[in-house]
């Protein structure tokens, strides 16, 4: 028999961006944008309840399913949503996520904070914020335009 076993953890990744806030937020927010530096989703409803879901991976494997339900949108200043993470079918994490945008001088601070359940050792605190970090910078490169 396997062991279970849960661990949390809790990262924060900030980010200045020469945009503004509204058009950090639509980047988020319009999935047509969302698909050039996140995954392209299946299925997109940016609203509170609604649903994001995604499929996909590197050719090589494994595929793994973002499926993730909005809890909060306060348009140009916040977004919480909760998701959950899989690898080939296999539940590997449970995540609270919050983007802050602050407006500053010449553009947007981002403050992406997550609050995670990595379960059974299938994923690990340093792996989701290095695969965050590089999120947010494909982020900067799509508003830097």
């Amino acid at each position: 028999m396997n062991e279970r076993f849960v661990k949390h953890g809790t990262f924060v990744v900030e980010r200045t961006y020469a945009a503004s806030p509204e058009r950090v937020y639509q980047a988020w927010s319009d999935s047509t944008v969302k698909a050039k530096w996140f995954s392209k989703p299946e299925i997109f409803d940016f609203r509170i309840g609604g649903r994001e879901y995604s499929e996909g991976g590197p050719p090589e494997g494994p595929t793994f399913i973002f499926d993730a339900v909005y809890q909060e949108l306060v348009p140009e200043q916040r977004i919480v949503y909760t998701y959950t993470m899989d690898a080939d079918k296999v539940r590997i994490s449970v995540s609270v996520a919050t983007v802050e945008l602050v407006e500053v001088e010449g553009g947007t601070r981002l403050i992406f904070t997550e609050q995670a359940v990595f379960l059974d050792g299938q994923d690990t605190l340093e792996i989701r914020e290095h695969g965050t970090t590089i999120m947010l910078d494909n982020l900067g490169k799509v508003v830097a335009h």
